[in-house]
């Protein structure tokens, strides 16, 4: 090696800055509120199309923002899912699910923002799909799910699919709130990124577990006389 900085050097320190600057400004402020105009200017790119230019569209950035912590996170979920092999333990499959976003976020030291950019890229409908896509490419997160399935109760298919939602809104959310917690210099219940996986992990088992009520057919509609609204 003699030192010199070639062009794809450049290339790769510019869009590194990029991608930096854009998972801050989407975390704190959400996807739809910043421009790529913002997020060149916050990267230090005196050509306005930066974005455009290294990533083609705002959902291509998003998308490359997901990538560059994908491969930490599945590194870390394969070696659980392997160790988890053949567990019947519903426990065992949702802590596979839990554990490699904390331990990523813990490995990579305060502050972090892809816990709150997560969580922005999955409220935003524009951008939720590309994210899940990308979810869906990884392996260990699928045989982590195929897991969970088959140690889950026999559930009505409306409450499986309404808890399947409420665990993944738990999960994102929690870790937002407490990345946010952290960078702002705030409490947090637990004092480590590894026991509020535990307790995360904790209560998603007792949600899947929770009895299911039957409910009779919805009552009619409550009528409002005229002048009372």
């Amino acid at each position: 090696m003699n030192g010199r900085v070639t062009r794809s050097d450049r290339v790769a320190a510019t869009r590194e800055t990029i991608l930096v600057a854009a998972e801050r400004l989407f975390a704190e402020h959400g996807l739809a509120a910043v421009s790529n105009r913002q997020i060149s200017q916050e990267a230090g790119q005196g050509n306005n199309t930066a974005v455009t230019y290294h990533f083609g569209s705002k959902a291509g950035l998003v998308r490359a923002i997901v990538r560059k912590h994908t491969e930490q996170v599945e590194e870390i979920r394969m070696r659980m899912v392997l160790d988890c092999d053949g567990s019947t333990r519903l426990r065992d499959w949702i802590a596979c699910m839990v554990e490699p976003f904390a331990q990523h976020l813990a490995d990579l030291g305060t502050p972090t923002w892809y816990g709150r950019f997560s969580a922005q890229a999955m409220s935003d409908e524009t951008y939720r799909e590309a994210v899940s896509q990308e979810a869906l490419n990884s392996p260990s997160l699928l045989r982590a799910g195929e897991g969970l399935h088959r140690c889950l109760p026999d559930l009505p298919i409306e409450v499986r699919r309404e808890r399947q939602d409420m665990a993944r809104q738990l999960m994102v959310h929690m870790i937002a709130e407490r990345e946010r917690a952290l960078a702002e210099g705030g409490t947090t219940p637990r004092d480590s990124w590894h026991r509020a996986a535990v307790g995360l992990t904790d209560a998603l088992t007792g949600l899947w577990l929770a009895p299911v009520t039957e409910v009779g057919s919805p009552a009619a509609p409550e009528t409002v006389p005229h002048g009372n609204a």
